[in-house]
């Protein structure tokens, strides 16, 4: 039997489960999750990946992953639909904030593409909210840990690099961290994004992440902010310096992101659900296989 059958459903809310289980623990739920997780032990969930041959492809080579006018082919992580709280709102993936932060709501939850990419271009456009705050997620798996014979699912950051979506002039966020590594653009909390050339609230910007044999590169607004070689002793160096490092509250983030993207090296793209209005469009990816 796959990962997928066994797990517990997951839930939007960190008080009252829709699993049908008074104590199953959310993927939201940070510290439990950490404290079920403190061997730092998981597996992978398989789950059915998206099948792409039929989806519409451009001059340049890039496929088409959201139509423009449903959510089709997209699913919330660790889910086998997509949650309510993404709709499309004029030609855009639109997250309904519930103004909680983190602390996602029932119905709620991450949004991603379930097919596993590995050397691509990823380009979409964003606009956040005043005061928002989401993220793009790459290489990420639905990873698992296990506590008293039931499997819960990690939440999605722990095991995928981050590209930062945030409201710089507006969000608290944006004044933490060391030297802007929480500011739009940048690898969330490790690498910050320079120059900061995101625009305003309520405006479109326009991210890409090139990933290449380990070499991954965040754009701006048509100007490349930062790179960073996955897999090498910098990158186990930079995550011993974070948050995710073994010794801290998340040992399954450390395995999973010291590796990231698995033997295979490839992950899904995820859309982040952090309680505030946010909207997606023109999102597309080449692969450069």
């Amino acid at each position: 039997m796959g990962a997928a059958a066994m797990l517990v459903s997951s839930c939007g809310n960190n008080r009252k489960c829709s699993c049908g289980s008074g104590d199953c623990i959310c993927p939201q739920d940070t510290a439990a999750v950490a404290a079920k997780s403190a061997r730092g032990e998981y597996k992978i969930a398989d789950k059915a990946q998206t099948d792409i041959s039929n989806y519409p492809v451009d001059e340049e080579g890039y496929i088409t992953l959201f139509d423009g006018k449903t959510l089709d082919g997209w699913r919330g992580y660790g889910m086998d639909a997509a949650p309510t709280s993404w709709n499309v709102d004029d030609g855009a993936i639109h997250l309904v904030g519930s103004g909680t932060g983190e602390a996602q709501m029932e119905g709620g939850g991450d949004l991603i593409f379930p097919h596993k990419f590995k050397n691509f271009e990823l380009e979409l456009e964003y606009k956040i909210s005043k005061g928002g705050n989401s993220g793009i997620f790459y290489l990420a798996q639905e990873a698992v840990t296990n506590e008293d014979g039931e499997d819960v699912y990690l939440p999605i950051w722990q095991s995928a690099s981050e590209y930062q979506v945030l409201d710089n002039d507006n969000h608290e966020d944006a004044k933490l961290g060391v030297d802007g590594n929480r500011q739009s653009a940048s690898l969330y909390d490790m690498i910050p994004a320079k120059p900061q050339n995101a625009k305003p609230y309520g405006e479109w910007n326009k991210a890409k992440i090139t990933v290449y044999k380990g070499t991954v590169i965040h754009s701006q607004n048509g100007e490349n902010v930062l790179e960073y070689h996955l897999w090498t002793p910098k990158w186990k160096q930079m995550l011993k310096d974070s948050k995710f490092n073994a010794d801290g509250d998340f040992p399954c983030a450390y395995k999973l992101m010291v590796n990231m993207g698995g033997d295979n090296h490839e992950g899904y793209i995820g859309l982040q659900d952090h309680g505030d209005d946010v909207w997606y469009r023109n999102i597309r990816v080449k692969e450069l296989d």
